[in-house]
C-alpha cells in the first residue's frame, strides 16, 4: 500500500496554498500537509457513515471547507485548478465523533499527595490530547465531565479561532456529584438547588452539556434536568446512587459505560445509594441478559429515548494482558506515567479478576441495545489506572465494537453518524455527504475489511484543512501525564 512519504510526492510537497477556510498559527500550519481552495481525493474507497455499503474508486471533491460531492472517480470532474491527490488503496470515512473524550489523564503517583492517603488526581492534557484527538481521526467531542472547566472552554475557543490544532470541542460542565467523591477535584452538590445553580452557572459560561455522576441523588438530578433542559441543553450520567430506570423516568438523555455501572439489579440497593464495587460487580455477573428484568430496562430506556455511550477501551483494560501493549501509547507517555500503566497492568492479572467476562456481557448489552433501537454512542474514557490515550482511544473503541458484533461499517456508523445525531450536529457533520463540512478522515487501507486500518491514519481533515497525523503524535511524544 502506499504510504505516508509518496503521498506527500503527490502532493507537491507539505507546503500548499492555503485554502479559504479560517486563519491558522503559525504553529498549527506547521502541522498541515494539504490546504488549497478546492481538493479531489481521487480514487479512494468512501465509507460515508451511514451504514451503507463501501464504494470503491471514488473521488471526493473539497471546496470552500465542504464536501462539495463525491462520486466514481471516472466521472466526477475537478473543479478547474483544484489539488489533486491521488490514494488508490486508500479509505476515506467521516471524522470520528467521540462522545466520552475528556481532555484530562490520570496524574502520576509520584504528584498525587497524600490527603488522608493518596487520592486519585487528574492532569489537564491541554496540549498533547487535542494534537492526539485529531492525529487519531476525532474531529468532533464531547468532553463528557470537565476537571478544569474553565480551560476547556478556553480550548474550545482557541480550536475554533485556528491558534492550536484540535477537534471541535463541545465542553461539559463540571461533575454534578453528590456527597462521597473519590477525588478532590470534584463540588459535593449540598441539595437540589445547588444542582440547579450550577446548572444555570455553567451553562451561562458555555457548557454544551451536563453530566451526572456516581453519589447525585434522584432530586438532585431531576433539578439538574430540568435546568439543563429548560435551556435546550442535555445530560448525561455515570450513575451508581440512580438505576438506569430511574434516571430514564426523571429525564436524562443519556448514560455513559453502558450495563457495567448500572446498579439497579443489585438485590437490596436502597435509595439514593451507591453500592460497592464488589455488589455492583456481584450484581452484573449474575444478571441474564436474556431475562424479564433486563430486557424490560432496555425497553424502557429505548421508550425514554435515552442514549448509550459505549467506552469499552477503558473496561478493556482491566482485562488481563490487554489489549496487546500498545508500543505507541507507551511511547506518547511521559516517563512516570509510562511506568504508573505498566505497574497497574500487571496488577490485573490476579486470580479473582472477573473483568474478561463482564467485558463480554458488557459488549452483549450494547448489541442488544442496539438491535431493540436505541441510540448507541461511542466514546472511550481516558480515566481508569491508564493507557487509554486521546483519539488511540477513540480508534480502540471502533475495533471493540467488531469484537462485540457489529460489522466494521456499523462500528463506524456508531462512531460517526449516531455521535453527530446525538449532539444535533447531523446536518452538519457525521457522514460524507455533499454540503456537509469537510471533516474526513484518510486511511491506509480498507477497515471494511480489517478494522485494524482504523489505526492508519494518514490525513484528517478538519473544516476542509488536512492535518498530517504522524507529525501531531510526534509533536507530543513523552508528554502525556504532564501536559
Amino acid at each position: 500500500m502506499r504510504r505516508l512519504v509518496p503521498l506527500l510526492f503527490v502532493l507537491g510537497g507539505p507546503a500548499l496554498a492555503p485554502a479559504q477556510t479560517r486563519a491558522l498559527s503559525k504553529e498549527v500550519r506547521e502541522l498541515v500537509t494539504v490546504d488549497a481552495p478546492s481538493i479531489v481525493l481521487k480514487h479512494v474507497r468512501v465509507i460515508d457513515g451511514t451504514g451503507e455499503p463501501p464504494r470503491d474508486d471514488q473521488s471526493v471533491v473539497i471546496s470552500g471547507g465542504k464536501i462539495a460531492a463525491i462520486g466514481p472517480a471516472a466521472t466526477t470532474p475537478s473543479p478547474p485548478g483544484a489539488r489533486e491527490v491521488d490514494l488508490p488503496d486508500h479509505t476515506v470515512i467521516p471524522g470520528l465523533v467521540g462522545m466520552h473524550d475528556h481532555l484530562f489523564y490520570p496524574a502520576p503517583s509520584s504528584q498525587a499527595p497524600a490527603i488522608g492517603g493518596t487520592v486519585a488526581l487528574y492532569h489537564e492534557m491541554g496540549f498533547s490530547f487535542p494534537r492526539l484527538y485529531l492525529a487519531g481521526g476525532v474531529t468532533t467531542i464531547r468532553t463528557t465531565g470537565s476537571i478544569e472547566p474553565q480551560t476547556d472552554l478556553e480550548l474550545s475557543k482557541a480550536v475554533d479561532a485556528g491558534t492550536i490544532a484540535g477537534p471541535k470541542i463541545h465542553v461539559t460542565a463540571p461533575y454534578l456529584e453528590g456527597a462521597g467523591s473519590y477525588t478532590p477535584q470534584m463540588h459535593e452538590l449540598f441539595g437540589a438547588e445547588d444542582a440547579r445553580r450550577s446548572v444555570e452557572f455553567w451553562a451561562d459560561e458555555g457548557a454544551t452539556s451536563f453530566k451526572a455522576y456516581m453519589h447525585i441523588t434522584r432530586a438532585e438530578l431531576a433539578a439538574a434536568i430540568k435546568a439543563a433542559h429548560a435551556r435546550k441543553l442535555k445530560v448525561t450520567g455515570h450513575l451508581c446512587s440512580v438505576g438506569f430506570r430511574e434516571a430514564a423516568a426523571l429525564g436524562i438523555d443519556d448514560l455513559e459505560h453502558g450495563l457495567m455501572v448500572d446498579t439497579e439489579f443489585v438485590p437490596g440497593k436502597k435509595p439514593d445509594d451507591c453500592p460497592s464495587n464488589k455488589e455492583r460487580l456481584d450484581s452484573l455477573a449474575a444478571l441474564d441478559l436474556q431475562g424479564g428484568p433486563a430486557r424490560e430496562m432496555i425497553r424502557d430506556l429505548v421508550a425514554h429515548h435515552v442514549a448509550v455511550t459505549s467506552t469499552l477501551p477503558v473496561f478493556e483494560t482491566f482485562v488481563p494482558r490487554r489489549p496487546p501493549l500498545p508500543q505507541r501509547v507507551l511511547e506518547a507517555l511521559a516517563p512516570e506515567s509510562r511506568a504508573d500503566y505498566l505497574t497497574a497492568r500487571v496488577r490485573t492479572e490476579r486470580p479473582d479478576n472477573s473483568y474478561a467476562a463482564l467485558l463480554q456481557k458488557e459488549m452483549q448489552f450494547e448489541r442488544a441495545f442496539a438491535a431493540a433501537g436505541g441510540l448507541l454512542l461511542a466514546g472511550e474514557d481516558p480515566t481508569g489506572y491508564g493507557g487509554v490515550l486521546a483519539g488511540f482511544g477513540d480508534q480502540r473503541e471502533v475495533e471493540l465494537l467488531v469484537e462485540a458484533g457489529f460489522t466494521p461499517v456499523e462500528a463506524i456508523h456508531i462512531a460517526t453518524q449516531n455521535g453527530a445525531r446525538y449532539l444535533g450536529e447531523e446536518d452538519r457533520i457525521g457522514t460524507l455527504t455533499p454540503g456537509k463540512q469537510a471533516d474526513l478522515v484518510v486511511l491506509d487501507g480498507d477497515p471494511s475489511r480489517s478494522i485494524s486500518d482504523i489505526e492508519k491514519v494518514q490525513i484528517v481533515f478538519r473544516e476542509g484543512v488536512g492535518y498530517d497525523s504522524k507529525k501531531l503524535i510526534d509533536s507530543v511524544r513523552g508528554t502525556v501525564g504532564l501536559r
